[in-house]
């Protein structure tokens, strides 16, 4: 029987995060990863010859922005990152009109604009350099966030700290509305709404639109040269240089809990690891808890709410390997390195809608990308490794939907690009399926480790209750996209998770403990209407 500090359960970028910050505070670390190698969504392989495909994540604007990963100086294990010529394209119409186009330069992204939009424009960036950097501590932190709110509130007063909170509940369709005149600018907001799964008329669509938008125009929308299993390869080489050991074939199937603690866990292979301190779970919060864990440690109350946990939308994937670049009708969207595709503003919410009742959609809207135009080192010279993925209702992941879906995906891009079909040299689908198989995180097909809709976030993730890594069993913590703040490839989840196990072991972490069980009781506890 092994003995360590901490198990990290699950090598994805939050446990990977997880491992390296806990072996630089002198632990002794082991993740168990069930995977032949980590990365969980963040890795890339070649599926045709000479051309690199990201298998499910792509570009990384929350990873630029990320203090956490900057703070990691992953440069120094060999991350390189490069962009495209333009951050993103939105072709509202397939006759060649002219898209928008969002630029790592402002003044180049607004010149494009109708030119009261172009101001307009100019004004959000203004508003976004006062608070972009508050709101980021805000989302990047523990719930409750303390210091970013309180650093909004001294930048723009109590009124127009008011008036910033509408605008961050509105509906991405309606804060387009009030913006802006024309389509352009609008659907650059309302396509980066569409990364999340929140329908363009939903509260807190308008949030994730602004953010990206915001993002992409202050760091781009980089991605790792040779491809996103770079950034977990660096991540690896992080951690195992701070001393965590990364074990791979592993898959962990349950927990010990003694006394209310986490005291051991047992991997498929016989592998027993007894632990000291802490176990961070880089794994779904239902599995976590309807799976690792013995029954008898989940309260009836916690097991109850994961009944009504939603996952996001299941995902299609296609990939190709094209001889030349997409022959695009608008030469503006050959420079892109992602492109929303499909929609316009009317077409997006029609998507939205076909999603939200059940229905496969006839017109899918999809997120493309061109990944040799972002990295000349994804395929041979004059050619493109791309992808497009879209999404199929909750509960519709058979193959027989999703192949129909991947060829409305081809569809598309045809009208949009004539002459794309016969440069395909390799094409690729990953359906729901292949998805969770190759990491079974990604349940359904979901990406986002359940829905960013707001009845699941902040003190709603993955359940109603703290928000906050801790669980209900003790040296427990919850370090997956599953935990607060959510989806996306920034680090953040596993890192709050390492910090919380951290913080139990410091001078308060008596008192802490104390604080957080009564908390989690009190939550948990059962009603007596549940009697």
């Amino acid at each position: 029987m092994e003995i360590a500090d901490a198990v990290v359960i699950g090598g994805g970028h939050h446990g990977l995060v997880a491992a390296a910050v806990l072996a630089d505070a002198g632990w002794d670390v082991c993740v168990l990863e069930a995977a032949d190698g980590v990365g969980g969504a963040v890795r890339s392989a070649e599926l045709h010859p000479g051309f690199t495909a990201d298998l499910f994540s792509a570009f990384y604007p929350l990873a630029a922005a990320s203090p956490v990963l900057r703070a990691l100086d992953l440069g120094g294990c060999g991350l390189q990152w490069t962009h495209a010529p333009a951050v993103l394209a939105h072709p509202a119409r397939p006759d060649g009109a002219p898209a928008a186009v969002l630029y790592r330069d402002r003044e180049r992204t607004a010149a494009a604009m109708d030119p009261r939009d172009g101001e307009a424009w100019l004004r959000l960036c203004a508003q976004w350099d006062a608070v972009g950097d508050a709101v980021l501590r805000s989302i990047f932190t523990a719930f409750p966030p303390v210091r970013g709110p309180l650093q909004v509130l001294r930048r723009v007063g109590t009124a127009d700290a008011l008036r910033l909170a509408r605008f961050l509940v509105l509906p991405v369709r309606r804060m387009g509305e009030e913006l802006f005149a024309g389509e352009g600018a609008r659907l650059l907001l309302a396509g980066n709404g569409g990364h999340a799964d929140i329908p363009p008329d939903a509260p807190g669509s308008g949030v994730f639109g602004w953010l990206l938008a915001m993002l992409g125009q202050q760091y781009g929308f980089p991605v790792p040269v040779g491809g996103a299993g770079e950034l977990s390869g660096a991540l690896a080489r992080r951690a195992t240089a701070a001393g965590a050991e990364l074990r791979t074939g592993e898959r962990v199937e349950r927990i010990d809990v003694r006394g209310g603690r986490a005291v051991a866990v047992h991997s498929a292979t016989g592998r027993t690891v007894r632990v000291r301190r802490a176990v961070i779970a880089d794994v779904a919060a239902p599995a976590l808890y309807r799976d690792l864990l013995p029954a008898s440690a989940v309260p009836d109350r916690l097991r109850a709410d994961l009944e009504q946990f939603t996952w996001d939308t299941p995902v299609v994937k296609v990939n190709w390997a094209l001889r030349e670049p997409i022959p695009w009708r608008n030469p503006g969207v050959a420079g892109a390195g992602t492109v929303h595709l499909g929609a316009d503003e009317r077409g997006l919410a029609r998507w939205a809608g076909e999603i939200e009742s059940g229905t496969v959609p006839a017109t899918p809207f999809a997120l493309l990308g061109q990944m040799t135009t972002a990295d000349a080192t994804r395929s041979p010279a004059g050619t493109e490794s791309a992808w497009a993925y879209t999404h199929l209702p909750r509960g519709v992941a058979d193959d027989e939907s999703a192949d129909r879906l991947a060829e409305r995906i081809d569809e598309a891009v045809e009208e949009f690009a004539p002459g794309f079909r016969g440069r395909v040299l390799h094409r690729a689908v990953q359906r729901p399926g292949d998805l969770q198989a190759a990491d079974p995180n990604l349940v359904h097909g979901a990406v986002g480790g359940g829905t960013m809709q707001l009845h699941q976030q902040l003190v709603f993730r993955p359940v109603p209750g703290l928000g906050r890594s801790e669980t209900v069993v003790g040296g427990l913590y919850l370090g997956s996209a599953s935990a607060h703040p959510g989806g996306g490839v920034h680090g953040v989840c596993g890192w709050l998770a390492a910090r919380a196990a951290l913080a139990e072991q410091g001078l308060l972490g008596g008192l802490r403990r104390r604080v957080t069980s009564a908390a989690l009781e009190l939550i948990y506890r059962e009603s007596p209407s549940a009697r």
